[in-house]
Parts: structure tokens; sequence; C-alpha cells
């Protein structure tokens, strides 16, 4: 005889979450909210229990849903993370409120129509999490650093240095005499520029240790074949294998390419269709190391340079750059499916980005 199993749609928040436990038959048991903690989780699992087994579907939201997620995989119990850009049924409704999501949300899993996002191991997202620290903490790095060029072009300095911010260049910035209040603000922003790059020295140099951890030979296989392309070092080749995953689930390379969000919008009127603008609806952090990578490319690189000036003549320089971006995903695609390097590598350059590697992680 088949043990009858509930549906328990959640609509997670960062405090709190709103639950709904439906039947079979789509009948509503039980509907709560308790607190987004181990003790609310727990209690979850007790009042849902109370009816018998059941699976539970919680929509991503930022980061709320990853403690609800986990407690219910140590419990054994089977949960998806839905797509709220693919649960047209919640994305689209007219009415909107935290039960009406739950409810829909337990339903769709009933009907076995949930539009589930991919959930790495935990293992994987604690690294991912790691690495996107680091971008975080440069990002707040590049905003103090722009905070210093404004009062300089206030006071109309200029300088010779070709790294503002390297030890000859904060030494200038140093001796440098404002007005009171503006002296303020760039010893302030000097001091924390000290603590940040400080920390994203510690970060980065665990970032390397994970990036030559000897446990996991398939990771240190995969970064040595992205490192044989121009414009990717060890930082960038790890954004990636964190942010991908598990290449495997991307069955050809279009669909890679949809994931981080660089397939350009189809407008369909008739039978008439015409491309429009990339879609951006995917990885940010992948478009960001692509365009990063993809500008060293176009530079360095006898094939992206061939490839980047032919669209550039004709489309100009951003939609070369996007169409360079792609064409980089895609070789990206083709060396971590087939295990096998890129046939343009420079493999000196490589060597020497090994050695750079293993010298920051020791």
């Amino acid at each position: 005889m088949n043990q009858t199993v509930n549906y328990v749609g959640i609509d997670v928040h960062k405090q709190s979450f709103q639950a709904a436990v439906v039947d079979q038959t789509g009948s509503c048991l039980e509907e709560f909210r308790l607190g987004n903690n181990r003790e609310g989780i727990e209690q979850l699992i007790e009042r849902a229990g109370c009816y018998g087994s059941f699976q539970a579907v919680v929509e991503s939201s930022a980061n709320y849903w990853t403690k609800l997620f986990d407690i219910l995989e140590e419990n054994h119990i089977p949960i998806k993370l839905s797509n709220p850009y693919k649960t047209k049924a919640i994305a689209e409704a007219k009415v909107k409120t935290d039960r009406i999501d739950a409810r829909t949300l337990a339903q769709l899993l009933r009907a076995d129509l949930v539009a589930e996002c991919y959930v790495p191991s935990k293992e994987n997202r604690e690294k991912r999490a790691l690495i996107r620290e680091r971008a975080s903490l440069t990002k707040i790095r590049t905003e103090h650093r722009n905070k210093i060029h404004d009062l300089l072009a206030k006071y109309e300095y200029s300088h010779i240095f070709s790294d503002l911010f390297g030890k000859e260049g904060i030494t200038w910035l140093k001796m440098l005499k404002l007005s009171q209040y503006d002296q303020i603000i760039l010893d302030t922003n000097l001091r924390l520029l000290e603590s940040l790059d400080t920390e994203i020295t510690g970060i980065s140099t665990e970032i390397a240790k994970l990036a030559v951890d000897h446990t996991n030979k398939n990771w240190q296989d995969q970064i040595k074949l992205l490192l044989g392309l121009k414009g990717i070092d060890y930082y960038g080749a790890m954004i990636l294998l964190s942010e991908i995953s598990d290449i495997k689930r991307f069955t050809t390379p279009e669909k890679l390419v949809s994931w981080a969000g660089l397939a350009p919008r189809t407008h369909q009127s008739g039978e008439t269709s015409y491309n429009g603008h990339i879609t951006k609806k995917g990885s940010s952090r992948v478009r960001w190391i692509l365009g990063q990578a993809a500008q060293t490319a176009r530079l360095y690189d006898p094939k992206f340079k061939t490839f980047y000036e032919r669209i550039a003549a004709k489309k100009g320089h951003n939609k070369a750059l996007v169409a360079t971006m792609r064409k980089m995903l895609v070789i990206i695609w083709t060396i971590l499916t087939k295990n096998e390097p890129y046939s343009g590598e420079d493999q000196e350059l490589t060597e020497r980005k090994i050695k750079r590697l293993i010298r920051i992680s020791s």
C-alpha cells in the first residue's frame, strides 16, 4: 500500500516564513507562520509531519532559503527550490500575499509543476560564499578608491604613478594637504583601503588554497583547463567553477550561454523575428568575469582578436565584446565537457599562472 504524501509550500523571508500544507487532493490541511530559524524550522517539520510524510518546496529569495533547505535535507525530507522567474503562477498573480504564494507553491509541487533552481552541494555553496565575499570586498574597495579620485579632481591634483594605490602612490596620497574636512575624508578612506587590502589578501590566499586542494582532483583539473585561456587567472577560474558548479547540467553550450544571461532576446511579430539585447537573466558574476577576460583576450589572443575585430568593424565595440564573451563561454563549456585544453593555449603562460597560484596559496 502506497504511503500518503502531503505537500508543503513555503514562502520565506529574512525573519520568518509562511507555510501551507496540502494533501493529495489539493485540500489545505493547515497554514502557519514561523520564525526563519532552527527552532521555527523544527516546528515546521513537527507540524507538517503530523499529517504524515511530506515533500516541500521553497521559493528562492536572496539567501533566506538556505538554512531551511539545509535543515530539511538533514532530516531527509525531499525539498525543491523554486525559480521565481519561471514560477509564473506566482510572479504574474494579480493578488500576492505570503499565504497565497505558499498555497500556490504547494499546489505546484502537488502537480509536479515546480520550475526548479539547481542547488549545489552545501560544501560548494560555502566555497561560493567565500569567493563571492572577495568580490563584494573588491567592489567596496573600488568605491573608496573612487572617492579619493573625486577628491583629487576637486583639487586638480594629477599624479605620475602607474598604480595610484600602489606603495609609492599611497605614500604620495598621505602627504597631500587638503581642507580640514576633505583631509578627514581622505585619511578615513586611506585607512579603510589599508584594512580592505589586508582582508582581500587574506581571502585571496584562502581561495588559492581551495584551488590547489589535492582532495578534489576534478576541481584542480578544471582550474588548469580554465587557466589556459588568456584573461582568466585562478580567481576568475574559481568564480566560473563555483557559479557553474557542475558543467554536466548544461547539455549544450547554448544552455550555458542562456543561463549566464548572454543569449539575445528574441522578438517575434507574425512571421518576422529578430534578436535584441542580451537577457541578463542569469549569473551577473559570470558575466562580470567574462567581461574582464574578454577585454584581455581580444588584445592578446590571436583567435579572439580576429573574432572581435571582425564584429567590431560592423557593429561596434560593445556588441563585439559581448560576442567575444559568448564565444569564450562556449569554449569554456567545450573544454570542461570534453576535458581537453583550449586549442589556442599558451602553455608557458599557463605554467606561470600555476606557479603564481601555488606561491599565493603557500
